[in-house]
């Protein structure tokens, strides 16, 4: 197939005046949004969109905090705050009916945006999330977390290999893009994370907090409420290798809670699973946005 053309950066304004960046591949079709995961950023996609881009107006966001998108100034970075980034973000587009592709936190904020309004969403590509996550996942990021929390690399390949630990089955290219698109030069020399450092105080703090626990339950049960109420197909895409999402937890959503809902096992893939394993990622996913 045809590659789509480089895609264009957009900058809007997203909820309370934050500056949300956007890459745009395509401008035809009906809109499809794609939403990163935690630490990550819009061109975590390059691999996926030039394939959708010539059947959809293909769109990638950064979550404020990350990529190109402003730091919230008073460090909110809550699921409902990056919802309405959405919800701000599709208004000014003029953006009504769409597909959502959303890995990871990206998950999470794309399901509670379409839980607000399950009558727009006409299809939606779950990656590697759920509303219970597997505890080994969580402390595995929490760890990484905590080893690095506001980090200097002296340059791009330093952070690559950096990143091959965290990401140990991701694709050499997927690793370089990653670090050439995650990192910012300092000025004096060497280059620091693009991500403010504050969502990463905010993921480490997070183990034996009742509240942060308390709010993770409301989270999840939100979660669940939301993806029972859509009408629209949904696709859940897992790792085979998945730390995150569970084999029964993946089953139970296809099967039991969502209403249309469909199951995708990608092999050689864990959490990531675009960066993982991007040919068997467009092949489970393009079958799913791509059939008639």
């Amino acid at each position: 197939m045809m590659r789509a053309m480089e895609p264009t950066d957009l900058r809007i304004k997203g909820s309370r005046g934050v500056d949300v960046h956007l890459l745009e591949w395509s401008t035809e079709g009906v809109p499809m949004l794609l939403l990163h995961g935690f630490g990550n950023e819009a061109h975590i996609w390059d691999d996926f969109a030039p394939m959708v881009a010539p059947y959809y107006r293909t769109l990638a966001m950064d979550h404020r905090g990350h990529g190109q998108s402003d730091w919230d100034p008073d460090g909110d970075y809550d699921i409902e705050s990056l919802a309405d980034d959405v919800e701000t973000v599709t208004a000014a587009l003029g953006i009504d009916r769409l597909v959502l592709a959303a890995h990871s936190l990206g998950g999470r904020v794309g399901s509670i945006f379409a839980g607000r309004h399950p009558e727009r969403i006409a299809g939606f590509v779950l990656v590697d999330i759920g509303p219970e996550v597997d505890p080994r996942g969580s402390m595995r990021i929490r760890q990484d977390v905590e080893s690095n929390m506001d980090p200097v690399f002296a340059s791009e390949e330093e952070y690559a290999r950096a990143l091959s630990l965290a990401y140990p089955a991701a694709t050499p290219e997927a690793l370089r893009r990653m670090a050439h698109h995650g990192l910012r030069p300092e000025d004096g020399g060497g280059f620091r994370l693009v991500m403010d450092p504050a969502l990463r105080g905010i993921t480490a703090g997070r183990g034996d907090d009742p509240d942060a626990e308390a709010a993770e339950r409301a989270l999840a049960q939100q979660m669940e409420q939301a993806l029972a109420a859509l009408p629209c197909p949904v696709l859940i895409v897992r790792g085979a290798a998945s730390d995150i999402l569970s084999p029964d937890e993946a089953d139970r959503l296809a099967e039991e809670v969502c209403q249309n809902g469909r199951l995708a096992i990608v092999a050689r893939a864990g959490h990531s699973v675009m960066t993982d394993n991007p040919e068997g990622f467009n092949e489970a996913v393009g079958a799913f946005v791509l059939s008639d």
